[in-house]
């Protein structure tokens, strides 16, 4: 690109182009490797991923977000180090910044995976026998750096004492910068006594949250990746007093959801709460879905209209405002479907591709 076009506005102008393309530009334009591009871009392209099973075969499909949906719809091919835990039925943490993170506990590896440039590096995290572990994955807001957070906590067979105060290496912190685990920034650790739900966790601006339970009671972790501080926040007393609702949490905007059956209705239908202005403990009541029971909320896509996963058997979206719900015409088997919005960026590009982290 010509040198006399000053800089701020080559990058306002490769804003504007999707990653492939990039990719293809990078022998005649600099910019694009340059750290600050790569830490900045962000495509206005959102894309859904999908996983779900068809009768013995877990599936995994990219979907374009936009009026065409879901009709631009691709299968993944994964890289070496996912393919390579994917005999152990790895799960997906989450998706943040074009980035998707998978673990499995049975091979003790993390792996993060831009699926736009394609590119990965995988990460050993140290487990226990004797306890339960669940991680978090974000970006840093402030510099821009990948982490990954370890909680440690007591499983629900209970091979230690329940009500032990103290876990060695409650929580620990990967930081692809140094490639290594350390102690939290952060003084106030989670509850020793807190149970986490896998496949419900969710990230916001630079702050993860899970879905807990504690004494009967669901609460919410919150871990911020800047400051690296723990919150608990309370869920509507509809949803936290019963341990037996099939609650899921998603995001719309930038504000946290939560979604849950109404055990006030006959028809047992989907609640949906938004965390008002992201204040902690201020949740409001947007609307609900009926389901008769069958229903669960599986995030939206970029319209805000919600993706919910009928009987675990297809999945659907739903309009608010005029109550009807689309099929799109992918099936699964029961309680198999997760979808992880996401958009084009260009993290890890400079990083050698499979790269692995020990992490010690």
């Amino acid at each position: 690109m010509s040198d006399h076009i000053p800089f701020e506005i080559q990058k306002e102008i490769m804003n504007m182009f999707p990653v492939k393309s990039l990719l293809r530009f990078r022998s005649v334009c600099n910019l694009i490797e340059s750290s600050d591009f790569i830490t900045h871009y962000r495509s206005q392209q959102q894309h859904l991923l999908v996983s779900y099973h068809e009768r013995y075969e877990k599936k995994h499909v990219s979907i374009v977000d936009d009026d065409t949906f879901p009709q631009q719809k691709v299968s993944l091919t994964f890289p070496v180090s996912v393919k390579e835990m994917l005999k152990y039925d790895p799960r997906i943490i989450n998706s943040c910044h074009g980035l998707v993170c998978f673990y499995c506990d049975s091979a003790r590896k993390a792996v993060i995976w831009n699926i736009s440039v394609r590119k990965s590096v995988a990460v050993f995290v140290p487990n226990s026998v004797i306890y339960e572990t669940t991680l978090g994955f974000g970006v840093c807001c402030k510099t821009r750096d990948l982490k990954i957070v370890k909680i440690r906590y007591i499983g629900w067979w209970r091979s230690v004492d329940i009500n032990a105060t103290y876990i060695p290496s409650q929580v620990e912190v990967f930081t692809l910068s140094k490639g290594t685990w350390r102690s939290p920034f952060g003084s106030n650790l989670p509850r020793t006594s807190a149970h986490y739900y896998h496949n419900e966790e969710v990230v916001i601006d630079g702050v993860f949250y899970w879905l807990a339970t504690d004494s009967n009671t669901m609460l919410i972790v919150s871990f911020d990746m800047t400051s690296e501080e723990f919150r608990e926040i309370t869920l509507p007393d509809d949803l936290s007093q019963n341990r037996c609702n099939r609650i899921s949490m998603s995001y719309l905007g930038n504000s946290l959801v939560v979604c849950g059956y109404d055990k006030h209705a006959i028809n047992r239908d989907l609640c949906v709460w938004m965390m008002a202005g992201g204040v902690s403990n201020s949740f409001t009541k947007l609307f609900t879905i009926p389901s008769y029971g069958e229903a669960i909320l599986r995030g939206f896509l970029k319209s805000g209209d919600p993706i919910i996963d009928i009987r675990g058997e297809h999945l659907a979206v739903y309009e608010p405002y005029s109550k009807r719900i689309h099929y799109h015409g992918t099936d699964g088997v029961e309680s198999t479907f997760k979808a992880y919005p996401y958009t084009e960026t260009l993290f890890l590009l400079g990083q050698p591709d499979n790269m692995v982290y020990s992490g010690i």
